[in-house]
């Protein structure tokens, strides 16, 4: 990525800022037992956005915004309170922990509101080389040249391309703190950045077709040329043309990486400890149990240095781990955090989250289903007969019997080669099925998002179409 010198360099979150913070938030954590509550957590977020969308070569928003806010849960006789303030002065916190200890006396008690063990909390916070400074050289002068560098490049890919919904590049900066009246504080910075680019093309039957390529990372460096990925995000759009239908029938279903990825984490839906113990997860009671393709490894590992959903330490203050949640098929572990964990009477795998007013909940640091062998063209070349699906619509799916249908479009695959494109049509299996037929896994891994996977195959799916070209 080459961008020409700003006018303006923006300051982002200094190692200094996230000493300050860290104070600030143990004092919170003194000052809650002072006012009477028997343990506090006290999260803090100093943030910076920076958010540009160009369209036809004109500006559309130009948005850049700070903001630090606190958020802290009390615990008082096996009650607790969650708040947040991001008014930040010492008169204004007296008051506002006070008035959060008087407001977990109201809770109902439960057993389970206390704060971790002290033996579980983190003891040093890794450097995961989460920051980039350099993401600080883009101001909003610099990030509408990108925008209209990857547009142009869009448009003048093909006389097709007659529109655009515009070009976007947005960055993100900030200082994340932690601290638990347990014994625990550590804060770290982190940032990234995205761009995407969204053409449009009018078809033969007068319906739009909208496409899209997108580049995002941690660090500057790791940003593509936007004008590849204007060009990229033409491609995909113009190759949409003449999108039709195909007759119901029963196929394989190839899955690229940005339509198989939302597969990845609904694995997460119905293997994280709060859907155990609400009894809403087919997958209750089979771990240690094959629930997949033996080709198939999805492991949630938050210490991989600069991926975007990488973090030292959880929503609980622990340190965080990588978890195999399914390997080479079987179900190795569901992802909890403390609270669900002791719901199950398990431990935590280190996997909470949590916004800055709300509780921990599981969540994911960095789904990834590992790569296979198969390079993703070997995988279409050795598909008959099928569809590759490159983006997927709607949420068709049940948790607790794994029943799945998504709207889907994609292209038909013909004696190994994509023949046309197809839309308008939906692809359904039960979830369980689904995975365990999973028979190619591609070697195409790329870690622009926190949810991620290569290519593969599902041996077997129920494609439901309508009148049209049944492939042959």
């Amino acid at each position: 990525m080459t961008t020409p010198a700003p006018t303006q360099k923006t300051l982002g979150p200094t190692a200094e800022l996230v000493t300050e913070l860290c104070d600030l938030a143990v004092a919170v954590t003194e000052m809650a037992k002072r006012s009477g509550a028997d343990d506090a957590e006290v999260q803090l977020r100093d943030g910076s956005e920076l958010t540009v969308k160009l369209r036809r070569g004109t500006p559309e928003l130009v948005q850049e915004a700070g903001s630090r806010a606190l958020g802290l849960r009390v615990f008082k006789d096996r009650r607790r309170a969650v708040t947040y303030t991001s008014d930040l002065r010492k008169a204004s916190l007296e008051a506002f922990v006070a008035e959060s200890v008087a407001l977990a006396a109201l809770a109902e008690p439960d057993e389970l509101n206390v704060l971790p063990e002290t033996a579980e909390l983190a003891t040093r916070v890794p450097d995961l080389d989460l920051y980039d400074d350099a993401m600080t050289s883009i101001d909003a002068a610099a990030a509408l040249r990108e925008c209209k560098t990857g547009e142009a490049a869009a448009l003048a890919y093909d006389p097709r391309v007659t529109n655009s919904e515009g070009a976007t590049w947005a960055r993100n900066l900030g200082a994340v703190v932690f601290a638990s009246s347990g014994g625990f504080v550590g804060g770290y910075r982190g940032s990234y950045a995205s761009f995407y680019v969204e053409p449009i093309c009018d078809d033969a039957d007068g319906k739009k077709r909208n496409g899209y390529w997108w580049t995002a990372g941690r660090y500057l460096s790791m940003l593509e040329d936007p004008e590849a990925i204007g060009r990229e995000a033409a491609r995909r759009t113009v190759a949409t043309l003449g999108s039709r239908k195909v007759e119901t029938c029963e196929v394989p279903v190839v899955f690229d990486p940005e339509a198989g990825r939302g597969l990845v984490g609904t694995v997460f839906n119905v293997a994280n400890g709060a859907s155990f113990f609400r009894k809403s997860s087919y997958l209750i009671g089979r771990e240690g149990t094959q629930v997949a393709s033996p080709l198939v490894t999805i492991v949630d590992d938050p210490l991989r240095p600069r991926a975007p959903g990488s973090r030292p330490f959880d929503g609980d203050g622990l340190p965080t781990r990588k978890n195999a949640v399914v390997e080479q098929g079987v179900l190795s572990s569901v992802l909890c955090d403390v609270y669900s964990a002791r719901k199950l009477g398990r431990r935590s795998t280190g996997s909470a989250g949590r916004g800055i007013g709300g509780n921990p909940s599981p969540t994911t640091s960095n789904l990834i289903m590992l790569a296979g062998a198969t390079p993703p063209e070997e995988i279409v070349r050795a598909t008959p007969r099928g569809l590759y699906v490159t983006s997927m619509m709607g949420f068709g799916f049940n948790p607790v019997t794994g029943d799945f249908s998504r709207g889907a479009s994609g292209f038909w695959i013909e004696d190994g080669i994509l023949t046309f494109p197809v839309s308008e049509v939906t692809v359904s299996c039960n979830f369980d099925d689904l995975l365990k037929r999973i028979d190619l896994v591609g070697t195409d891994l790329s870690l622009r998002s926190s949810t991620a996977c290569p290519t593969f195959r599902v041996s077997r799916m129920t494609l439901a179409g309508g009148p049209g070209n049944p492939g042959r």
